[in-house]
């Protein structure tokens, strides 16, 4: 799809402002936006670490791959879309770049500036395209309404203890025939990071080794702890798999609200494991070689993220 050609008018930005009707942290405090899996596992912890997080190659990749993938199922543009937890909006800009009308939803006050920030650097057909709205995205329905074309929601429920009320908000959100869109950590699959990364602790308590929990006294009082990387009784316990982590879970939480999956994409196979570096000269043929491996298995399977697709059929 080519961007909208029409004219730029000088339109500002809507931003709306909800008193929050759920706790959120103080202005004297950062927000927490990633869940550690191992040390220096997190992707980012507050809000400046996100928006550098989003140039980095990792954070392009993801980008640009859930875009490829949702121009395969959204409806054309001008369609009317909602990017529940959109952060500082460089999804929503992309597709406003496309034509369509994106309202992003977000509780934190600060990822709200960043995009304002973001969006005042912007043309003006893509600032007229993007309306901003400050709340939590289970209050959604109140919020803004239902019979979106499409909803978003990418990179989110991962930080909430229980993902079912959040998806179950996002369906109601979407008009029947519409596009459910939710992206999420890929749980059984974490440890490849840590693996890739040489964090043979933290690979090993991710995969949750049957021998460590069985561990005798006697192990301890050899040491051979020391000496097989540090497997042994005092050692963490396997990492519990969150719900919002499990994707058969999130899948299946989506259909039982009256969806069913169109496709389910893998993000970040072969560059996960690469920290914060930034793109290359090289980008756009890392992006082709992740598309391709998050649209097929086994790759996809072992991928940091997956991305479900779903249309609303009730």
């Amino acid at each position: 799809m080519q961007p909208s050609s029409a004219s730029d008018l000088s339109t500002p930005v809507l931003d709306h402002r909800v008193p929050p009707s759920r706790p959120s942290a103080s202005d004297g405090e950062p927000r927490v936006l990633a869940v550690v899996d191992g040390p220096g596992a997190a992707d980012y912890t507050d809000t400046a670490d996100y928006v550098a997080h989003t140039a980095t190659l990792r954070g392009i990749v993801r980008q640009r791959l859930v875009t490829r993938a949702l121009i395969e199922h959204l409806p054309p543009a001008p369609a009317r879309l909602l990017d529940i937890g959109g952060g500082n909006g460089v999804q929503a800009m992309e597709f406003a770049r496309r034509g369509y009308h994106v309202t992003v939803c977000e509780p934190d006050p600060r990822m709200l500036a960043a995009a304002r920030r973001g969006l005042a650097d912007a043309p003006a057909s893509v600032r007229r395209r993007v309306e901003l709205v400050e709340g939590d995205g289970r209050d959604a329905v109140h919020l803004v309404g239902t019979g979106w074309d499409a909803t978003f929601c990418h990179g989110v429920i991962m930080f909430v203890p229980e993902p079912a009320p959040l998806l179950n908000v996002l369906v109601e959100l979407t008009r029947p025939g519409g596009i459910v869109s939710v992206v999420g950590k890929n749980g059984p699959a974490l440890a490849l990071r840590a693996g890739l990364q040489g964090r043979w602790q933290d690979t090993t308590a991710m995969l949750g080794d049957p021998w460590a929990a069985a561990a005798t006294e006697d192990v301890q009082e050899t040491g051979r702890r020391q000496g097989a990387g540090g497997v042994g009784p005092d050692r963490p316990p396997a990492l519990p798999l969150p719900p919002g982590d499990d994707p058969a879970n999130v899948a299946g939480i989506l259909t039982a609200a009256g969806t069913r999956s169109l496709a389910w994409y893998g993000i970040r196979t072969f560059t996960d494991h690469l920290g914060d570096i930034p793109p290359g000269p090289d980008v756009d043929s890392v992006v082709d070689a992740e598309w391709v491996a998050g649209a097929q298995d086994p790759y996809r399977g072992i991928a940091r993220l997956i991305h479900h697709v779903h249309r609303r059929i009730g």
